[in-house]
């Protein structure tokens, strides 16, 4: 027999084995007492290459004695495999906890730009005796155009200027038509409904998120945000709807802020004016155009089943990011939406 086996006997292994697994304590000891005896190098692996040299007569009984051991120790091995786990999942996590140590502060998050923005807008707005409305974010085209006299031919409609959903015809509500939807361009869709739902006076804004396949750079992008307000009542005019947005200058941009009105042109307003608002933007004082406003369109009271020899109102909308960028010195509309930390946590 080879000096290897002689030395050594399947007992013998099993009582050294088994000895040395009492003494193994963490993972990293039991990992090292598997690769030494069951190990494909291992005093085991030694034992079983040794049969070629055991009197023929005795190798059966030699064979089975090994197969014996080998069970023994892979089940040993599994055992202390299982207690150690059992161990260190009982143990706790961070060790003894003392609870007359002073705690640490908890790491408080802060709401994005876009969010306190959109607080701070409604804040305002509810000073000022408007209610908050919302809408759906997934539109049809007669709240989306119709009913805010856009017509058909009109270039707001074009497939390469909105996200429409399907080319299909599918039915929209009472009265409405057959139309195909698509993601809302504008929240005045929101002034529609609630005209719709709820009879004059009442005074509304809206905010929330739409959508127009814009070229991402920075200050475009196809997801932006917008608050966009109405009131309806008799005998509104021109003069209500400067002085709200007048005031509502001066709560978001300070004391010197002011505005401007510059007649432009809108489907669902007649008149309708760019709004303008001066404000300090870090390089001195500018006008800034910040978003549209004017009388609701008859039309849109017709629209609606509204007498507009009875009720007049006005309407603006303007561009939440737009706002957030100019109060806050934001150069780049894509810092926005892109999550980095260090920005969010900065502004």
């Amino acid at each position: 027999m080879e000096d290897s086996v002689t030395k050594m006997s399947p007992d013998s292994l099993q009582q050294e084995a088994i000895g040395g697994l009492a003494s193994v304590t963490d993972a990293a000891d039991l990992e090292a007492w598997r690769i030494r005896f069951l190990g494909s190098k291992g005093r085991l692996k030694a034992l079983m290459s040794g049969i070629k040299a055991v009197p023929a007569a005795e190798r059966g009984a030699f064979g089975k004695a090994a197969n014996a051991v080998r069970q023994a120790l892979q089940a040993a091995y599994e055992a202390r495999l299982a207690e150690l786990d059992a161990a260190r999942e009982a143990r706790p996590a961070f060790g003894p906890v003392d609870f007359t140590e002073p705690g640490l502060p908890p790491r408080l998050g802060r709401r994005h730009v876009i969010s306190r923005t959109i607080g701070e807008l409604t804040d305002v707005f509810k000073g000022m005796g408007f209610t908050v409305a919302t809408g759906p974010e997934v539109e049809d085209t007669w709240h989306n155009f119709d009913a805010l006299n856009i017509s058909e031919d009109h270039p707001a409609r074009d497939p390469a200027d909105n996200f429409y959903l399907a080319a299909t015809q599918t039915p929209l509500e009472e009265g409405a038509g057959t139309s195909p939807h698509l993601l809302r361009s504008q929240t005045s869709t929101v002034q529609i409904r609630m005209l719709e739902r709820q009879p004059p006076p009442l005074r509304i804004i809206s905010t929330g998120r739409v959508y127009r396949p814009d070229e991402h750079d920075a200050t475009h992008y196809s997801m932006f945000h917008q608050v966009e307000g109405l009131c309806v009542d008799q005998g509104v005019t021109m003069v209500d709807l400067k002085s709200t947005l007048y005031r509502f200058a001066k709560a978001m941009f300070g004391p010197d802020a002011d505005v401007r009105l510059v007649p432009s042109y809108f489907p669902f307003t007649e008149p309708s004016a760019e709004l303008y608002v001066k404000m300090d933007v870090g390089r001195g004082i500018e006008w800034v155009e910040i978003g549209g406003c004017g009388m609701v369109d008859p039309a849109v009271f017709e629209a609606v089943g509204l007498d507009p020899e009875v009720w007049t109102g006005f309407a603006f909308g303007l561009g939440i990011e737009r706002l957030a960028m100019r109060r806050y010195g934001i150069r780049d509309i894509r810092w926005l939406f892109e999550n980095d930390l260090r920005f969010l946590r900065g502004v």
